[in-house]
């Protein structure tokens, strides 16, 4: 079963200008899609051809690197679209709560989320997470997932350069401000809290 390139949850004109139209077109339409075509070829043939994607990516850990980096950021790429809104909405009742528990504020929350992904060395993830009832803030490194981790990501925040290198050119802060403070999809972190499991693909 070849996996197919999800399609975008808003118009390619949703997130701008935080995100802008071309942008996506390069990111979704070519790096993802680029993720999704090595998965593919990878499993073609193999034990793996009708395995779900996390299937694929915990299976792949720590014992095909190509085919986990390729997997994992096809799932870390589909995610990260649900995690963007054209209006950022608000956080359920439930949601708001253990925010405040646990950064004491929406607004210390977001500081904190674009202080993380600022300070992460090169590429990769920062995430808003759940385990044992508690939030937390997580960076996963390049291509690395929180998909098969134990964590309940509920939101990520992609800091490789192609995700705003066209719009900020390297000055990822600004896309962090752009993206965190107007664009984050609080509906999708709720669902993904109250169902109490990891997203799948």
């Amino acid at each position: 079963m070849a996996f197919e390139l999800p399609a975008l949850p808003y118009a390619d004109t949703a997130l701008a200008p935080a995100v802008s139209a071309e942008t996506l077109s390069f990111h979704h339409g070519k790096h993802h899609k680029a993720y999704i075509d090595k998965t593919n070829a990878a499993i073609e043939g193999t034990d793996h051809a009708n395995a779900s994607l996390e299937e694929v990516i915990a299976a792949s850990r720590g014992s095909n690197q190509g085919l986990f980096n390729n997997s994992a950021q096809s799932w870390n790429h589909a995610f990260y679209w649900h995690s963007m809104a054209a209006e950022s909405g608000a956080a359920s009742d439930e949601l708001t709560a253990m925010i405040n528990d646990a950064f004491g504020s929406l607004d210390e929350l977001k500081t904190k989320l674009a202080d993380r992904g600022a300070g992460h060395f090169a590429s990769g993830w920062v995430w808003l997470a759940e385990k044992d009832g508690k939030l937390s803030i997580e960076e996963t490194h390049d291509g690395d997932t929180l998909a098969d981790s134990g964590f309940n990501p509920l939101l990520t925040v992609d800091v490789w350069e192609h995700a705003y290198y066209l719009d900020h050119q390297n000055a990822r802060p600004a896309y962090l401000k752009a993206v965190i403070e107007t664009k984050l999809n609080w509906a999708f972190a709720s669902e993904n809290l109250a169902r109490g499991t990891t997203w799948t693909f």
